[in-house]
């Protein structure tokens, strides 16, 4: 599977230079660092949440939150996977909020995940049908679950990385992952759709 990443440009300058640039308040570098990372950005917050009409909303909230806590960033090389980082948390605290609503009878169950419009028809028929198996069944797992194994299966993460990115110790990473991956053979080896516990 091909890994996606959000990687800086080579063109332009550095990260760290765009780091140091908005830090001091310039508005053109604040500018470029969205215009360098937004298509990422939204493409990553797609393939967590599906087409969902909050995406937008949340990646301008995770560039707002980027934007006003630079001075946080302690090594401005590593802006994109800070980026990442914050995509990973803000997308899991929505979906909590959402499950935590649902149960409440204050929102409506979401729509499920249609895998169609993830999964590219180009890609080769195993990739596709994995990936089928993945969007099906990541609506049965707790939320911690779902994005360890959409950063692993779907985002090409490492464990270290998808512990990162999610702000865990890498055994809760590990523990997560085998979790959802347990799932997943279960899913592969039985293609019938599974209930939402």
């Amino acid at each position: 599977m091909t890994r996606v990443q959000l990687v800086s440009s080579p063109q332009g300058p550095s990260d760290a230079a765009l780091v140091v640039a908005a830090r001091a308040g310039e508005q053109w570098a604040r500018e470029a660092i969205y215009r360098r990372y937004s298509g990422l950005a939204f493409g990553m917050a797609y393939r967590l949440l599906g087409r969902d009409h909050e995406i937008d909303d949340l990646v301008q909230e995770c560039f707002a939150q980027a934007l006003a806590n630079l001075h946080r960033l302690d090594d401005p090389q590593a802006l994109g996977a800070w980026l990442a980082a914050l995509i990973v948390r803000t997308t899991q605290k929505m979906l909590r909020r959402r499950a935590v609503a649902t149960r409440l009878g204050l929102r409506r169950p979401m729509d499920p995940l249609d895998a169609d419009q993830l999964v590219s028809p180009n890609a080769p028929t195993d990739v596709q049908a994995e990936l089928r198996a993945i969007y099906r069944i990541i609506e049965t797992l707790p939320t911690r679950a779902r994005i360890a194994l959409l950063l692993r299966r779907v985002e090409g993460m490492s464990q270290e990385e998808v512990a990162q990115a999610m702000g865990v110790s890498l055994s809760t990473a590990k523990r997560l992952l085998a979790d959802g991956e347990e799932r997943l053979r279960e899913a592969l080896r039985d293609p019938s759709p599974r209930s939402t516990p």
